[in-house]
């Protein structure tokens, strides 16, 4: 059942209760003032004449006469029947006995000899009583139009304040029925469809949509993340069983041909330095699998204090004194000082400068800098060939080689840029990629910078 139905019967009930109660007591309170006033009408009349009874009988005729008072007056004698001397509206059906008359002196009361009427004596001489009887037919129909009058004042009041629900709640409510079927169909897996409407007053409905739509849209996102964190994984095995499968064939057909009797000592000496090279070269990628899986799963971000300036210009000159023949550019702001693994850093710049001696050429310019401040700036820059126009601009999804060739000589394995990435995010910040001045591939990396303490820096070849 919809919660508007059910909003709108619970109206309904508590309205008709509230009525109900409310009718009732009213019906009660307003009976319960007629029957005083005909007690009253009655008790005027024998007070008038309870301390007089010679009179009581012409002073209460007279009475009921000059008040105009609906009311009848019988005589019951002991010795003989009862007589009507004044008759009210409505006729007795029966008449008074003497048991009633007595019963009745002392408080007006009912009783079954007259239905329909209530009644009061008192005694005037010689054992007769004068009996004052009121009827209450009167009474009886005024209640009954009043009981009438009253449901339909009910009925009224529930079919105004369902109409008044319907206006006031009725766009909340369908909104949120609207919300509820919204949730359900992303529940069951229609991410695509739209947030519904949510043009209502209600502030709490509108928060409500708010959050849902928020939530769906998290949703979409996390699920799009997965997709792609997939792929890239898919990418990834596939990339790293080619780089392994390659040494792998090498490394077994070198074999082979080393089990051959008749092979020559040449022969013999080249399978076994292609031996060698493809079992470095597979021990190498599988070394660069097991750091990326470390920094992954476990990055550590210790507390040690490194000083970046000392450390990339250390990096500087060890790889301007190894290639001579380069430019090498230096713009190191000295006191720059982050947190975290000196051998991760280490290793981000390590993958940087390999990266530049493999993908560009032997003369090309390689130029480093350090910026202070928060966050610390460490770029690195080259005038190799640099990356595809559109990769720059966003740090290096990981697994994902910007040259799609599965050739290490043109595309390598994919993982250099991966592992710098993932260093920079365990050391708690970011690596993008800009076209740098020089005319290639400048990483950036972005660190927060170290709080002012007295702990010893790190020196720059610390493991």
């Amino acid at each position: 059942m919809r919660l508007f139905t059910r909003l709108t019967l619970l109206l309904v009930a508590v309205t008709t209760l509230l009525a109900l109660v409310v009718g009732g007591y009213a019906l009660a309170q307003a009976r319960h003032a007629q029957f005083v006033t005909l007690d009253d009408a009655i008790s005027t009349v024998a007070t008038a004449g309870i301390h007089r009874p010679a009179s009581a009988l012409s002073d209460a005729v007279n009475m009921v006469q000059q008040d105009n008072l609906n009311l009848t007056l019988v005589v019951v004698s002991v010795g003989g029947p009862a007589t009507i001397v004044t008759q009210g509206a409505t006729p007795l059906r029966d008449l008074p006995t003497l048991a009633d008359a007595r019963a009745a002196q002392s408080a007006t009361r009912s009783s079954a000899d007259l239905p329909g009427f209530v009644y009061r004596a008192i005694p005037i001489g010689g054992g007769d009583f004068l009996v004052i009887a009121g009827s209450t037919a009167a009474l009886t129909a005024a209640n009954r139009t009043l009981v009438v009058r009253t449901a339909l004042v009910a009925l009224g009041a529930v079919i105004i304040a369902v109409l008044a629900a319907r206006l006031i709640l009725g766009r909340d409510l369908h909104t949120f029925a609207a919300l509820t079927d919204f949730a359900t169909a992303v529940a069951e897996g229609d991410l695509e469809r739209p947030t519904p409407p949510t043009a209502t007053p209600s502030r709490d409905i509108r928060a409500l949509a708010g959050a849902l739509a928020d939530m769906v849209a998290a949703l979409r996102t996390t699920i799009a993340t997965e997709q792609r964190a997939s792929e890239t994984m898919q990418r990834f095995v596939g990339d790293a069983s080619h780089e392994l499968r390659t040494p792998l064939t090498v490394i077994r057909g070198s074999a082979e041909l080393l089990a051959r009797p008749s092979l020559d000592a040449e022969a013999r000496d080249r399978a076994i330095q292609r031996i060698s090279e493809q079992s470095t070269r597979m021990s190498s990628l599988i070394d660069d699998l097991l750091f990326l899986a470390e920094v992954r799963e476990a990055p550590q971000r210790a507390s040690e204090r490194i000083d970046v300036s000392a450390l990339l210009a250390e990096a500087a000159r060890t790889f301007a004194r190894d290639h001579p023949d380069r430019a090498v550019s230096v713009d190191v702001v000295p006191g720059a000082f982050v947190v975290g693994r000196a051998d991760y850093l280490e290793r981000l710049v390590a993958n940087a400068l390999a990266n530049i001696d493999r993908h560009t050429g032997p003369h090309d310019a390689v130029s480093f800098g350090v910026r202070g401040g928060d966050p610390v700036v460490v770029r690195i820059e080259d005038a190799g060939p640099g990356l595809p126009r559109d990769s720059y601009g966003s740090a290096p999804e990981r697994f994902v080689r910007f040259d799609p060739s599965r050739s290490r000589a043109t595309g390598g394995s994919g993982l250099g840029m991966s592992i710098m990435a993932d260093v920079a995010r365990a050391l708690g910040g970011s690596l993008t990629t800009e076209p740098s001045a020089l005319g290639g591939l400048a990483l950036v990396v972005r660190l927060r910078a170290a709080r002012a303490s007295g702990a010893a820096p790190a020196a720059p070849g610390a493991g």
